[in-house]
């Protein structure tokens, strides 16, 4: 649903880092009253050396959402939401060096066919669909490589740190440096009509809350590399709600890309239930 959110706001000329902004800042401010009621000893008794990643993967966290969203300023919500999803392949390149969780071969191969239908998916957009096709698929590759850094630092703080004390801590580090990029760069916070706002929580509560924190959730008992290829199915979704919303009819690139993700995913799923049991 991000995608298509974020695309009706635009569509009402909201700039794309005021909407980063407030997706975040409208989800820390759901999340810091039930932080300082629930769990400030927690946060309170955080180690100084844990500080550093957190505000990292907090910075992290705004350039992915900057760049991503700015990126569906110029190119088409499948192309943008295929390419942000090459996440993983990000992750598996890092992990075996900075988390050591090694890759079996299946879920390798699960990778690579989702990565290829990412490809896919975007390589319709490479003709010239959008304003500026090109910049937008770049913003997009680069909103994947500051996810995958956010995600892998996640891992090692949320050994240390349970989700709600997590999540408000590095939501709350991204709101603060989209706000200051936003008002920096001389862009209105507060001038926009009721139903914007209603988008901007909408954008904080589902996607951010319920998905970007599930993600979260599940770094505390998973690889990095395991949970982001989840995310890939994305591109399927947003390509499906842009069908109906925007008349963004998908091509055969579209159709055969989403075969290949949905393959991946369960090829490399099956594989870690069999891990773990």
């Amino acid at each position: 649903m991000a995608a298509i959110l974020i695309r009706l706001a635009q569509n009402e000329a909201v700039p794309s880092l005021v909407i980063a902004a407030w997706r975040l800042t409208i989800a820390t401010l759901i999340l810091l009253p039930i932080c300082v009621l629930r769990h400030a000893e927690e946060v309170r008794q955080l180690k100084r050396d844990a500080w550093l990643p957190a505000i990292l993967s907090g910075v992290l966290l705004a350039v992915h959402f900057a760049a991503w969203i700015a990126s569906l300023d110029y190119t088409s919500v499948a192309a943008a939401s295929a390419l942000v999803a090459t996440v993983p392949l990000w992750v598996a390149i890092a992990s075996p060096f900075l988390l050591r969780e090694g890759l079996t071969r299946a879920t390798k191969v699960g990778i690579g066919l989702a990565l290829v239908g990412s490809v896919l998916i975007a390589a319709n957009d490479l003709g010239g669909v959008g304003q500026n096709p090109l910049l937008g698929n770049g913003l997009a590759v680069i909103g994947a490589i500051a996810a995958a850094g956010y995600l892998i630092i996640g891992r090692k703080l949320r050994a240390t740190l349970s989700l709600i004390p997590y999540i408000t801590l590095v939501y709350g580090i991204a709101a603060i440096t989209l706000m200051l990029a936003a008002i920096g760069s001389g862009q209105p916070i507060f001038a926009y009509s009721p139903s914007i706002f209603a988008l901007f929580f909408l954008i904080a509560a589902v996607p951010q809350l319920m998905g970007h924190s599930s993600f979260n959730y599940a770094l505390g008992y998973l690889p990095a590399a395991y949970v982001t290829l989840t995310a890939i199915a994305e591109p399927v979704g947003a390509s499906i709600l842009a069908l109906f919303i925007f008349r963004e009819i998908p091509t055969s690139y579209t159709i055969l890309g989403g075969i290949l993700i949905l393959c991946g995913i369960v090829l490399s799923s099956r594989t870690n239930d069999r891990s773990t049991t």
